[in-house]
């Protein structure tokens, strides 16, 4: 790979992950790793332009469906996709049919830029964790093997210690914090071939003492109340997050960083 590439454009492809739930800045949208991405990239190329096309709550059959053909379109320098994460997450999966979509969608996006980013997600530790992560390794095999096919970059924040270390998560547990973007941010920037800015962004936060019982279970109560049992309503009600929701930057247009 070039060593500090200069591109001119980049395209996101996801769900809430890409999004940037929950780095929230003040006026109630979400900024995120893609966001910061660009921020940089923006900064050493005038004129670079980025286009967000996540959404939250998406399915991989959703990402093909609704963002590939746009993204493929765009012919952008790099495109970066992740997605299926949420579909190892639904009680019942098809991994099959997840890892046969998501091959179908790096097939389309890999001709359509110079560079294609993949990743291996970040997962939070805890029994959720426990519980799917033989789907979330039979998905990051193929993310593997698609990569290797189709010379794309993986980012594997997966086996990063930092992120999977609880207080890079935000209280909803399913989302990474400001910090917790910034590091993605960094770890793709660094397998783009750029110079690190931060070459520990891969270090869990320096130690310090567990939450007290106490606290520990009023966090639980909290996550329960709000964000569990909407989630699960979710589910049985057959609705999304994402619902009726468009993407966060659709078109492919100059851009210089979020307001902050």
């Amino acid at each position: 790979m070039q060593k500090n590439p200069t591109y001119t454009s980049l395209v996101a492809v996801g769900d809430s992950f890409t999004e940037g739930m929950s780095d929230l800045l003040p006026d109630g949208s979400y900024r995120g790793w893609a966001d910061l991405l660009a921020t940089r990239m923006a900064a050493r190329t005038p004129g670079f332009r980025y286009a967000n096309l996540a959404v939250r709550g998406k399915l991989i059959g959703q990402i093909v469906d609704e963002q590939v053909a746009t993204a493929a379109a765009m012919k952008a320098d790099v495109i970066t996709l992740v997605g299926g994460l949420n579909d190892t997450l639904r009680p019942k999966c098809d991994m099959g049919r997840v890892k046969g979509l998501l091959t179908e969608a790096v097939e389309r996006l890999a001709p359509a830029c110079e560079q294609l980013v993949l990743m291996r997600s970040p997962g939070r530790q805890g029994p959720v964790l426990e519980r799917f992560r033989p789907r979330m390794e039979e998905l990051f095999d193929c993310v593997d093997e698609l990569a290797a096919r189709h010379g794309a970059v993986v980012v594997d924040l997966y086996g990063a210690p930092a992120l999977s270390d609880p207080r890079l998560w935000d209280v909803d547990r399913l989302h990474l914090t400001p910090d917790g973007h910034r590091r993605v941010a960094e770890a793709v920037w660094q397998s783009l071939g750029h110079d690190p800015e931060d070459t520990d962004w891969h270090v869990p936060p320096p130690a310090t003492l567990p939450p007290g019982w106490s606290a520990r279970r009023v966090a639980d109560v909290r996550f329960a109340r709000q964000h569990l049992l909407p989630w699960i309503a979710r589910r049985l009600s057959g609705r999304s997050s994402g619902d009726g929701r468009a993407p966060k930057r659709p078109e492919l247009l100059p851009f210089e960083g979020p307001a902050v």
